[in-house]
């Protein structure tokens, strides 16, 4: 494979990453000397191959340097959620056994938690804070500073470990087995051809980044860019407005988003939409989340049959691609298997047929990874006759040209009257409602029913909540969905829950909810 080092050698004035907000850039060369210069330090810190490396920031240019530095030792690199509180970060730091934590000084918040975790995380035998000082910590720049600068010999392969995001639970931590293949080694690293077979990434392209580095999504295809030689444009956090300028002033071919993402652009003044120069997009990928079906035509309609939707996991167990010429004759979809063979299975472990929804599970040759000291939910996410067959807690179903097509989390469906009801459904169904900014629907506990479909919806700004817009809403749901799923309440909030990356927690709704039905 290629990776950063490549490009250094050949290039090293390239820009490996941009920081969009600020303009502040990051080269090859840089990243090559920088990643190299901290890889010694780990080492020389005694970690070892199999070792694991925490990073707690925000959005920020360092966090690439830190991640090649982990890859090109055969450390296990945790980037962790940023908006935990220091005790939630304080478990995954020892739950990973972070025998090195790196955090950044540049925010009172991050400072604050870091500070807290020095005294809470006892395992961690290396700590350094770059970007200001942090109570603790070692100097980020000095210790690089001092170190050696020469690339080591032997460079094993690490990988990622991250931690789910917890919508449903506690985080759970996704440990791969570390590949057999060195750093560089042509034959390694399945993603980077992957990505560039199917996406069209390669050194020309200029990739926005405004999803959170700590999630899998933006670090790892961040990480396939630069692997290529291309651009990574970073934006501290999303802003429709600002994800337009972004790909304007850059040129920018590939961006990557969430459905949310899609919503808020759309819900841009349509003389700002109108206005926005985009014609540099060869690719918009999106992911995260089934799409609504209207959101994305809308997109295509605006941005031209350039949308690229996947569906893969943080566990890895299967990845699936559509283009939009394929999602137009197949509208909902998320694509047919690219990586990993599907399969949908009843409660029992039974095949079902095509059109029937279920259990969604990916066969790999082997079994593509571990839930970090928990082997109950390891074994959980196995199929009880087919260990290479592994699941993520999705349910959906397979169409007889095996196009997947997604209903919604199992963890999420509600069961009203006997009778097995998809939130996602729902929520596509109203989400381009003018009066709705954002909306969640779970099942709340009912005595006839077992649960009751309820909606919580967020108005948009200018919107005055009550009664009437609540039966504009349930009018609109009765001309899209049937009757059975129909909400039988509307509950307005200021604001959902949601994590950085757009993805709903629900389990915080029925925390806030359920003790009231």
């Amino acid at each position: 494979m290629l990776y950063p080092g490549t490009y250094a050698d050949r290039t090293p004035a390239r820009i490996a990453a941009v920081l969009a907000d600020t303009g502040e850039t990051l080269t090859y060369g840089e990243l090559e000397d920088r990643s190299v210069r901290l890889a010694n330090t780990l080492r020389a810190a005694g970690l070892r191959p199999g070792d694991c490396v925490a990073l707690l920031t925000e959005n920020n240019l360092r966090a690439f340097e830190v991640y090649w530095a982990a890859l090109r030792s055969g450390f296990y690199i945790t980037a962790i959620n940023r908006s935990l509180t220091p005790p939630e970060t304080a478990y995954i730091v020892d739950d990973s056994g972070a025998a090195a934590l790196i955090v950044s000084g540049a925010t009172p918040e991050i400072t604050a938690t870091a500070e807290t975790l020095a005294t809470m995380t006892p395992g961690v035998r290396l700590r350094l804070a770059f970007d200001g000082p942090v109570a603790g910590y070692d100097s980020y720049e000095d210790t690089l500073a001092a170190a050696s600068p020469v690339r080591p010999d032997d460079q094993p392969h690490g990988m990622p470990m991250l931690y789910s995001s917890g919508t449903t639970g506690f985080p759970k931590g996704v440990q791969p087995p570390l590949p057999p293949y060195r750093i560089g080694d042509v034959r390694g690293e399945p993603m980077l051809r992957m990505v560039n077979a199917s996406f069209g990434i390669d050194e020309n392209t200029v990739y926005l980044s405004p999803a959170p580095i700590y999630h899998a999504a933006p670090l790892r295809w961040s990480a396939c860019v630069q692997g290529h030689g291309g651009t990574v444009v970073m934006l501290r956090r999303f802003d429709a407005a600002a994800v337009l300028a972004a790909i304007a002033k850059y040129r920018v071919t590939h961006g990557q988003f969430v459905p949310t993402m899609l919503v808020r652009l759309l819900q841009l003044p349509g003389e700002v939409r109108a206005a926005a120069d985009v014609s540099s997009l060869r690719c918009a990928i999106h992911a995260a989340a089934p799409c609504p079906v209207e959101v994305k035509q809308r997109m295509i309609d605006w941005w031209g049959p350039i949308l690229t939707e996947y569906y893969s996991n943080t566990e890895g167990t299967c990845m699936t691609m559509v283009d939009s010429a394929d999602w137009l004759k197949h509208p909902g979809t998320v694509g047919r298997s690219i990586i990993g063979t599907l399969h949908v299975c009843d409660d029992t472990g039974a095949e079902l047929p095509p059109g029937q929804v279920g259990a969604l599970y990916g066969e790999r040759d082997t079994v593509p990874f571990v839930y970090h000291n928990d082997p109950g939910k390891s074994a959980a996410a196995q199929h009880p006759d087919h260990p290479t067959w592994t699941t993520a807690g999705d349910v959906g179903y397979l169409d007889e040209d095996g196009f997947l097509y997604l209903t919604d989390r199992k963890a999420f469906t509600i069961i009203s009257g006997g009778v097995n009801i998809y939130p996602q459904e729902i929520e596509n169904a109203l989400t381009l409602h003018p009066a709705i900014h954002d909306i969640a629907v779970i099942g709340l506990p009912h005595a006839d029913l077992g649960e009751a479909v309820t909606a919580f919806v967020q108005p948009a700004a200018g919107v005055t909540p009550g009664p009437e817009l609540a039966e504009q809403i349930l009018d609109f749901a009765r001309e899209r969905i049937a009757r059975f799923k129909m909400p039988r309440a509307v509950h307005f909030v200021d604001e959902l829950p949601r994590t950085e990356t757009g993805k709903l927690i629900k389990r915080e709704l029925r925390q806030r909810y359920a003790p009231q039905s």
